[in-house]
């Protein structure tokens, strides 16, 4: 009778920690999906195709750094129940908030340039619609997903658009002969090759974004778990990690398996990729006619999924400006997802070429990045701010680590440019 009641019990127990696992989880998801986007794509394919498997540790590296990043941004929502906009509005002079929102709507408006052409290149792949109009129907398609759909319900069809990106990518890499002593080492041992900076620096920014640390902050503050008592509180922190460290080394294999691609096809094959829709064209002569619509599928929901983040994410700086939550039916949310959305479409119409334009907008993200990343480390540092759960010393240490690794990333990328 003892050893039944205490498998029951040990059951229920089991029952009770998975269904908390679930509760907390969704968020992470949300941000995943920026950095699986088609700027990923740009970068991952150049990276792939041009170096082979050299470049994976930068995927690795940026992961390591986007985990450490994330979950620190995290805790501020969930302690003060502010997204780092509002935090940067109340606790800082109002000619600094101002400046870093204002270059965070910048990137905020390259990222959404980035994932709404990424959508309409798929647009024209699979129906020929004209890259213009297409990049117009994926703004506008997602701005009525924005308005009409909960945070709940938006963290139900971005799982499902990730399952199938997800699953596409695990097709692709079934069906190409990768050599993976090489990938091994690969994401690894770090490597520089010639010419090599322009596109360690996109994959940098494509992987660690600044408008992701907007939104993750936004995100989970939304549910108010800090109006709880400290035990909400404390059961949060404690599953949030579990769910960005899920939802970023999901997105590391799915950047992975792009660069695993490119470098098996394209790299082994001499083809130096220069757009998504000659690397989606090559695939079916190589792969078969299979593998290039299904390119084409994974990157329509690429674009959908990460347009409608980063219209969340420009909603959220732009109400945090005005010290107000993202709220869609605010003016100040909906009209930081206009500008966010009208500002990327006209950079789309103006761009002649896209590719080019993909990469770009992830080396312009990295170069705000630092800023932002410095404004998080004095926000998640302060005691004023965060009270008993503000950063202790060595989680500083590590945090301004990583914002100087970066800032002398671009210090190398703008020496490669310009010299």
């Amino acid at each position: 009778m003892k050893r039944l009641l205490a498998f029951f019990t040990h059951k229920h127990e089991i029952s009770q920690r998975t269904s908390d696992i679930l509760r907390y989880i969704g968020p992470g998801i949300l941000v995943t999906v920026g950095f699986i986007d088609p700027g990923n794509w740009a970068a991952n394919m150049a990276a792939g195709a041009d170096f082979g498997y050299h470049l994976l540790w930068m995927v690795t590296l940026s992961t390591i750094m986007l985990i450490v990043l994330q979950h620190n941004v995290a805790h501020l929502g969930i302690v003060t129940g502010l997204c780092l906009a509002e935090a940067a509005t109340v606790y800082s002079r109002p000619w600094i908030s101002r400046f870093l929102l204002i270059s965070a709507m910048g990137a905020a408006v390259a990222t959404a340039m980035a994932e709404i052409l990424g959508g309409a290149i798929a647009l024209n792949l699979l129906f020929q619609i004209p890259i213009k109009i297409a990049s117009i129907l994926t703004a506008m398609f997602c701005g009525w997903l924005l308005w009409s759909n909960s945070y709940q319900k938006l963290e139900k069809i971005i799982i499902g658009f990730v399952s199938i990106i997800g699953l596409s990518f695990l097709f692709e890499v079934s069906i190409v002969p990768i050599d993976w002593q090489q990938a091994a080492a690969g994401w690894v041992i770090p490597s520089i090759p010639g010419g090599a900076m322009t596109v360690i620096m996109s994959v940098l920014g494509a992987v660690v974004m600044p408008h992701n640390l907007f939104l993750h902050s936004e995100v989970i503050q939304s549910r108010q778990w800090n109006l709880e008592d400290e035990t909400v509180i404390k059961k949060q922190l404690k599953y949030e990690f579990l769910d960005t460290f899920l939802s970023m080394g999901l997105g590391w294999a799915i950047n992975s398996a792009m660069i695993l691609v490119a470098a098996a096809v394209f790299f082994t094959h001499q083809i130096h990729v220069e757009e998504l829709q000659q690397a989606a064209q090559m695939l079916e002569p190589l792969l078969g006619s299979q593998s290039a619509l299904i390119f084409s599928v994974a990157l329509l929901f690429s674009g959908l999924a990460s347009t409608t983040t980063a219209g969340m994410a420009g909603g959220s700086i732009f109400a945090g400006i005005f010290r107000e939550p993202y709220d869609i039916t605010k003016r100040y949310s909906w009209g930081g997802v206009l500008i966010t959305y009208s500002l990327a479409v006209l950079v789309v119409l103006g761009t002649q070429n896209p590719f080019q334009g993909l990469i770009y907008s992830q080396v312009a993200l990295s170069i705000q990045l630092p800023w932002t990343i410095f404004l998080q480390i004095a926000m998640t540092s302060s005691v004023k701010v965060m009270g008993k759960y503000a950063n202790n010393w060595y989680q500083q240490l590590v945090l301004w680590g990583i914002g100087i690794i970066v800032a002398v990333l671009n210090i190398m990328l703008l020496v490669d440019v310009l010299f």
